[in-house]
């Protein structure tokens, strides 16, 4: 499982002004301020097709992408992909952070800024994975 020091965004959910970052001998855990929840990291790779499809509904308003998600589904994950996508998700679903990169000349480059989404928007984001 991914921790949140192997991100690429990690110093950007770090810095988010509703993030604490707790540490520990071992490891870093990020807590979502006001509602104390833990955030979880997730990662998830996609082909080609699907990873174009992803990020075509990330630029999409959310009303649109939860239309979207609802008549066609989400985007599957791939075992290995040429798109990248990093979460951190809180457990109870007030915060989400995103980022996705496409893997392009060996290297994953970021195909957007780190996202950031709270609220009742994390419901609808959250249907993509």
């Amino acid at each position: 499982m991914p921790s949140l020091k192997d991100l690429e965004m990690a110093a950007a959910v770090s810095a988010y002004k509703h993030i604490t970052i707790k540490k520990s001998l071992f490891s870093k855990k990020a807590v979502y301020t006001p509602t104390g929840s833990p955030v979880k990291v997730l990662t998830l790779d996609y082909s080609p097709t699907e990873g174009e499809r992803l990020a075509r509904l990330l630029d999409m308003p959310l009303d649109k992408m939860a239309a979207d998600i609802q008549q066609k589904g989400a985007p599957r994950p791939a075992p290995i992909g040429h798109f990248h996508l990093e979460v951190c998700l809180s457990d109870d679903r007030q915060f989400c952070a995103l980022q996705l990169f496409r893997f392009t000349d060996f290297r994953n480059n970021p195909v957007f800024e780190p996202r950031f989404y709270e609220g009742s928007d994390v419901e609808t984001v959250a249907r993509l994975f």
